[in-house]
C-alpha cells in the first residue's frame, strides 16, 4: 500500500464546467449565486446540458463538450453527484471541485456561501488536488469504473451467494453470504463501512475486500496491495448482480467472473488547503462523542 500526496495545481482557471444535481430544478436560484460568484472571480461558466434543461435555461452544452472545454469541473449537490460527475469525466483527467448542498459531505467540502472566498484563494494557488484511487472492473465483456466501489451482490433475497475470488489466477477465498463489497479506500466510509470493513485513508493506494453477511463467522475484510488483479467467480446457480458505485447494475451468469484491478487513471478532487480528513471522520462519524 502506498499514499499518493500532491503538489499538483490548475495549468489554468479560466474556464469551469457546472454540473448540477439530477431532479434538483430548486437548486437554479444556487446555480444563480454560484454563476455569479464565478464570473466576480473572471472564471467564465458552463452549464451542462441536462442540467440546464432542468432549471429552464437554454445555453446548455453536452457533457462530452464541457470536458472538453473546461480547466476544471464543478459539482453541484451531494457526495453522489460528484461520484458521478467523476465517473463520466473518466477518460478526461479534470479535476473536479465539489461544492454541497447540505451539511458537510466527505468528497464535497465547499458550501455555496464559502465559494467567494475560495475562487480567491483557487486564483492565488491556495488549495490542493487530492488524487483517488479508481477501480477498473470487467465482466461479460464489459468494463467499468468505480471510484467507491463495486458490490458483487445475490439475485435472490431467499438465496446466498457463493463467489471463489482469486488472487493474480490463484484461488484464496471462497465466500458464502449476501454478497461482497470491493471497495477503494475513499469508499471505505461508505457501504464498507456499514458492512464492518475498516476505514482506510483516502490517499492510500488498497483494495478492501468485505463480505456482507457471511455465513462463516471466520470470513473478515482483507486489505490488499493494487498489485494485484482480483478475479470473482460466481458459482452461484441463480448468478449475481454488480453494483458499481450504486449506479449502474450489470447481471452476471453463474460460472462468469468479475476482474478487479487499480485504474490507470486517479481522480483529481480540489479541496481546500486546510481541509483535514479526520476532522470531516469527527464530524461524519461523531468520533469521541
Amino acid at each position: 500500500m502506498k499514499t499518493t500526496k500532491s503538489n499538483e495545481k490548475l495549468p489554468s482557471v479560466r474556464q469551469a464546467g457546472i454540473v448540477l444535481k439530477p431532479s434538483s430544478p430548486e437548486v437554479k436560484e444556487t446555480y444563480e449565486m454560484i454563476k455569479l460568484a464565478f464570473m466576480h472571480a473572471d472564471i467564465a461558466v458552463q452549464l451542462e446540458a441536462s442540467s440546464a434543461k432542468m432549471i429552464g435555461e437554454d445555453n446548455g452544452v453536452d457533457f462530452q463538450t464541457l470536458c472538453k472545454n473546461s480547466d476544471f469541473l464543478v459539482s453541484v449537490g451531494g457526495d453522489g453527484t460528484l461520484i458521478s460527475v467523476v465517473r463520466r469525466s473518466f477518460e478526461y483527467g479534470l479535476p473536479v471541485l465539489g461544492i454541497h448542498l447540505g451539511t458537510l459531505g466527505f468528497l464535497t467540502d465547499i458550501m455555496p456561501e464559502e465559494l467567494p472566498k475560495f475562487l480567491e484563494k483557487l486564483k492565488n494557488d491556495q488549495y490542493r488536488i487530492d488524487n483517488r484511487m479508481m477501480i477498473k472492473g470487467s465482466a461479460n465483456l464489459k468494463s467499468f469504473v468505480a471510484f467507491n466501489d463495486i458490490v458483487i451482490s445475490r439475485k435472490s433475497i431467499s438465496n446466498m451467494l457463493r463467489v471463489d475470488a482469486k488472487i493474480d489466477g490463484r484461488l484464496f477465498n471462497s465466500y458464502y453470504g449476501d454478497g461482497l463489497i470491493i471497495s477503494t479506500p475513499t469508499g471505505s466510509t461508505a457501504y464498507n463501512l456499514s458492512a464492518g470493513g475498516p476505514v482506510v485513508f483516502p490517499l492510500t493506494d488498497a483494495f478492501i475486500v468485505t463480505p456482507v453477511a457471511p455465513h462463516s463467522l471466520t470470513q473478515r475484510p482483507l486489505v490488499l496491495p493494487v498489485d494485484f488483479e482480483i478475479e470473482f467467480h460466481v458459482t452461484d446457480s441463480l448468478g449475481a448482480v454488480v453494483i458499481v458505485d450504486g449506479q449502474d447494475i450489470y447481471e452476471i451468469e453463474q460460472d462468469e467472473s468479475i476482474k478487479i484491478q487499480i485504474a490507470s487513471t486517479k481522480a483529481k478532487l480540489i479541496h481546500r488547503q486546510e481541509r483535514n480528513y479526520f476532522e470531516v471522520l469527527n464530524k461524519k462519524l461523531q468520533w469521541g462523542n
